[in-house]
C-alpha cells in the first residue's frame, strides 16, 4: 500500500509527535498510537507515511540534524520527508515549512562531508558510538548501525501446540500474508512485508505469537522439558513465558516473576488464546521478594531475561538512542538478578541470563563476574545447547551473540550457565 503524498496536517503531527518525544520518556510506537486514537479520520495511508517519518527521523536524526544544521522538530521533519523521498523540495512551503527548501533539499541529496565523525555517519549518540567502535572496530561498527538503522521484519513463533510451521505458513500466504521459515527458529516465521496480523482468526485462536527470532532462541537455550518447574524471574508481558510454556507442552508449572504487576497481567489474555494452563504470575517487589526467598533452591530452571539498555532493539525502538540511559545502574540491577537467581536454582539445575543489548558490559563481562562470584557455576557452550535442540546453529562461541547485521535478528546476548550438583547453602 503507497503512502499518500504529504499534507500540511501531515506535516503538523509529525513535526508535534517529535517534539513530544524530544519532551518525555513516552515509547514512540505508544505516542503514535495515542494520537492515531485521538485523529480516526486518519486513514490507513495518512497512518502509515506519518509513522514511516517519525520513525526514520528517530533512526537517522543524527545524520539529519547535521543535514538540516537544527534539531527544531520542524526542520528535522522536512528533512525526514526529503530524506525519505515522501515530499520534494517545491511541496515544503505548502506543507507549512517556513525554511529554505532548495537549500535544504540540495544539504540531503549532497550528504554528509567524508570527514563527518562516525557518530554522525551511523546517526548514534556518542556514548553508544564510541563503545560499538571499540567493540566491533569501525568498518563492522558501521555495518551494525546501518542495520539498526533499517526497519526490523515481522516474526512470528508459531504454537506447536495448535498448529505447525509448514500450515501456518500456507494459511497465511493464502489469506495475504506471504511469509517463510527463519533460518534459525524451527518456530518461526517471517513476514515478507508488515500487515494488520491480531484480527486474523489464528492469532485469536493462539496458534502465533509475534516474536522476534533472535527471542525465541532464548528459551531454546533454557530448553525447559515437561514435567519441571521453570522461573521466569523477568518476564514481562510474557513473551518468552509462553514460549517455555510451550515447550513444556503444557506440562510441569511455570512461574513468571516480574516487579511490574501491570505488565504481567498482559499475560492472562495471551495464555487463554495458547490454552497453556501450567503457568502462575508472582509480581514481586525486586529480587529479595520474601516470596522468592521462600522458594529457593526449587526451580530446574531458571531465566534471568534482565532489564538493560535495548540497544539491541533499536530497529524497532528508535527512540531510545536519544534517551538518557543509566548503564551503572542497570549493571548493579542485572549483577542482583544473577545472584539471586543462583539460590532460587536446584544443585544441578541451569540458569540462562539474557539481554536485548549490544554491549559487552551488560553482556559476558556480567557472566564473567558473575562466575567469579559463583565459581562453582559452569558456562554450558551455546552452540552445542542449540544444536542438541534442533537448531541449525554453526557457532561455536561460549555464548550465545545475535546481531541485525550478522543474523537478521534483534540484538541479543544470552549465556547460559550450570549449576554444580550438591546440598543448597544454609539460609542466611
Amino acid at each position: 500500500m503507497k503512502n499518500a503524498p504529504p499534507r500540511p496536517f501531515h506535516f503538523r503531527l509529525i513535526a508535534e509527535l517529535l517534539a513530544a518525544l524530544d519532551e518525555g520518556r513516552t515509547p514512540a510506537d505508544r505516542l503514535m498510537q495515542t494520537a492515531f486514537r485521538e485523529r480516526r479520520q486518519m486513514g490507513a495511508r495518512d497512518r502509515g507515511l506519518v509513522a514511516e517519518t517519525v520513525y526514520h527521523a528517530l533512526r537517522h536524526r543524527r545524520r539529519l540534524v547535521r543535514l538540516a544544521d537544527s534539531e527544531a522538530p520542524t526542520d528535522l521533519a522536512a528533512c525526514a520527508l526529503l530524506d525519505t523521498g515522501l515530499a520534494e523540495a517545491a511541496a515544503l512551503p505548502a506543507l507549512g515549512w517556513q525554511g529554505d527548501a532548495t537549500r535544504l533539499a540540495a544539504r540531503v541529496a549532497f550528504g554528509l562531508p567524508k570527514d563527518a565523525p562516525f557518530a554522525e555517519r551511523a546517526s548514534l549518540p556518542d556514548w553508544l558510538a564510541s563503545r560499538l567502535l571499540a567493540q566491533f572496530g569501525e568498518a563492522e561498527a558501521m555495518r551494525l548501525a546501518e542495520a539498526l538503522n533499517r526497519p526490523a521484519s515481522v516474526d512470528l513463533r508459531i504454537n506447536t501446540l495448535k498448529t505447525t510451521r509448514d500450515e501456518l505458513a500456507a494459511e497465511l500466504t493464502e489469506a495475504g500474508h506471504p511469509c517463510a521459515p527463519t533460518p534459525y527458529s524451527t518456530e518461526g516465521l517471517r513476514m515478507e512485508t508488515r500487515r494488520p496480523l491480531f484480527a486474523l482468526p489464528a492469532f485469536r485462536e493462539g496458534r502465533f505469537e509475534v516474536q522476534d527470532e533472535g527471542s525465541q532462541l532464548v528459551a531454546r537455550l533454557l530448553d525447559p522439558k515437561p514435567g519441571e518447574r521453570v522461573l521466569d524471574l523477568c518476564a514481562g508481558a510474557g513473551g518468552k513465558t509462553l514460549h517455555i510454556a510451550t515447550l513444556m507442552q503444557g506440562r510441569g508449572a511455570v512461574t513468571a516473576c516480574d516487579v511490574s504487576a501491570r505488565r504481567l497481567m498482559q499475560l492472562a489474555p495471551r495464555l487463554a488464546r495458547t490454552g497453556l494452563s501450567n503457568v502462575r504470575t508472582l509480581p514481586i517487589r525486586d529480587e529479595n521478594d520474601a516470596r522468592l526467598k521462600r522458594l529457593r533452591g526449587s526451580f530446574d530452571r531458571v531465566l534471568v531475561d534482565a532489564p538493560c539498555s535495548g540497544t539491541g532493539t533499536l530497529r524497532r525502538n528508535p527512540d531510545i538512542k536519544w534517551r538518557a540511559i543509566g548503564l551503572d545502574a542497570l549493571a548493579q540491577t542485572q549483577a542482583a538478578l544473577l545472584d539471586a537467581a543462583a539460590k532460587l536454582l536446584r544443585p544441578g539445575g541451569r540458569l540462562v541470563y539474557a539481554t536485548c543489548s549490544l554491549l559487552d558490559e551488560e553482556n559476558a563481562a556480567q557472566i564473567d563476574a558473575f562466575l567469579e562470584r559463583h565459581p562453582g557455576f559452569a558456562r554450558l557452550p551455546a552452540g552445542e545447547v542449540l544444536r542438541a535442540a534442533g537448531i541449525d546453529w554453526h557457532e561455536d562461541g561460549k555464548d550465545l551473540r545475535l546481531s541485525p547485521h550478522r543474523h537478521d535478528t534483534d540484538g541479543f546476548y544470552a549465556a547460559a550457565l550450570g549449576k554444580p550438583e550438591g546440598r543448597p547453602a544454609p539460609l542466611p
